[in-house]
C-alpha cells in the first residue's frame, strides 16, 4: 500500500520536479551556444589560441611579446582565438588586429575579471565553460600558453588530455616563457615521469620557448596556411 503523501514528500516532489524543468532548459541554453559558436567560427581556419593571465597590463613585458606573437602570426596567415578579455587575451587581440588577420574573442561572463576588450572584431559570450572549451579545441589549430593562472593551466592540460587519449588530431602546443614554465616542465619530468604517471610521448606534446619568431616557425611546419 503506497503511503500517505506527506507534505514533507509533496514539497521534494515539487523541488525535483523544478530541478528537471530547469535542467532541461539549460540544455537548450548550452545547445543555443554551440550552434552560435559552430556558425561564427566555421570558417575561422586556421587559426591558433592564445591563452594567459588577464592580469597583465600593456607595458608588461609578456603583454608586448604576445602584442608582437599574435601581429606576426596574423601575418603569416593565421587567424587568433582569445578568451576575449584584458590581459594576454587583449594583446593577443591587438596583435591579431593590427596585423589584418581576424582577431576572436570567445568571452566568458564572470562576476570579476572578465571585461570584454576593444580588440577584438569577431565576439562571442559564453555562460558555460565547457561550450567556450569546444570552440578553442575546434577551431584552433595550434595553443599558444602564455605566463598565466589556473584558468591557463587548465586549457593547457586539457589539450594535452585530448591529444594523449586521441580524442582530438595533434597540434602544436607551445608554452612561452622558460623562466616561467621551465619549473613546472621539471616537476612534470621528476615526479610524474619519474612515477610512470606520463611517457616521454606526453612530454613530447609540449615545445618550450622564448623567441616570437621561434613560436610562429614551430607553427609553420606544422599548420598548413
Amino acid at each position: 500500500m503506497q503511503g500517505r503523501r506527506t507534505p514533507e514528500k509533496a514539497e521534494k516532489q515539487y523541488l525535483l520536479d523544478a530541478i528537471t524543468v530547469h535542467d532541461s532548459w539549460r540544455l537548450f541554453k548550452i545547445l543555443a551556444e554551440l550552434v552560435d559558436g559552430f556558425e561564427t567560427l566555421a570558417e575561422i581556419s586556421p587559426a591558433v589560441t592564445i591563452f594567459g593571465s588577464a592580469r597583465v597590463r600593456p607595458g608588461d613585458e609578456i603583454y608586448e611579446r604576445t602584442v608582437t606573437i599574435a601581429r606576426k602570426l596574423a601575418e603569416n596567415g593565421f587567424n587568433v582565438i582569445t578568451g576575449g578579455g584584458p590581459g594576454i587575451m587583449e594583446a593577443g587581440n591587438k596583435g591579431a588586429r593590427e596585423g589584418g588577420a581576424r582577431s576572436v574573442g570567445l568571452n566568458i561572463m564572470l562576476p570579476m575579471e572578465q571585461e570584454p576588450n576593444p580588440y577584438a572584431n569577431v565576439k562571442l559570450d559564453f555562460q558555460y565553460f565547457f561550450v567556450r572549451k569546444v570552440m578553442f579545441v575546434k577551431y584552433g589549430q595550434a595553443y599558444i600558453g602564455m605566463p598565466g593562472g589556473l584558468g591557463t593551466l587548465d586549457e593547457i592540460f586539457e589539450a594535452l588530455t585530448l591529444i594523449q587519449t586521441h580524442r582530438i588530431k595533434p597540434f602544436p602546443v607551445i608554452l612561452v616563457g622558460k623562466d616561467y614554465w621551465s619549473g613546472l616542465a621539471d616537476w612534470i619530468r621528476n615526479t610524474l615521469l619519474a612515477r610512470n604517471y606520463v611517457s616521454q610521448q606526453d612530454l613530447d606534446l609540449v615545445t618550450l620557448l622564448d623567441d616570437p619568431d621561434e613560436v610562429v616557425n614551430t607553427i609553420r611546419r606544422y599548420v598548413i596556411v
